[in-house]
């Protein structure tokens, strides 16, 4: 068997809203295709689908790589976002930062409930 292509996909309870967000908040380039969204990214495609039942996912969905995970908490805190805060194996400090091998992360939440990260260093 051969597979020449793959992408990823999530669900969302309101494509308007979730259009707004990557486009508007997070900048991504975003297409309206086939009754739902491609984000456009280096290449990479992922498509967000609107799902009337929709239930967010209880894991990190889209990981988004950056050069300074500490500036891009701070951009998309002054633009609303949120940041999750852990204790125990995955504690973040006060502006939910989790730190590790080399590897920092920050995990918030899209309109719909999913996580969403954006994290930097060795992948």
């Amino acid at each position: 068997m051969k597979f020449d292509k793959a992408f990823s996909s999530f669900s969302v309870n309101n494509l308007k809203e979730a259009k707004s967000f990557y486009t508007n908040t997070l900048g991504l380039r975003v297409a309206e295709k086939d009754h739902g969204l491609d984000l456009q990214m280096n290449g990479s495609k992922v498509y967000i689908y609107e799902k009337p039942n929709h239930s967010p996912a209880t894991f990190t969905v889209l990981n988004l790589h950056v050069p300074d995970v500490d500036q891009a908490v701070e951009d998309l805190s002054q633009k609303g976002v949120r940041f999750e805060h852990y204790e125990g194996a995955l504690k973040t400090d006060a502006k939910g930062i989790h730190s590790e091998d080399g590897m920092d992360i920050a995990w918030f939440k899209d309109p719909a409930g999913n996580f969403l990260s954006v994290l930097s260093g060795e992948m």
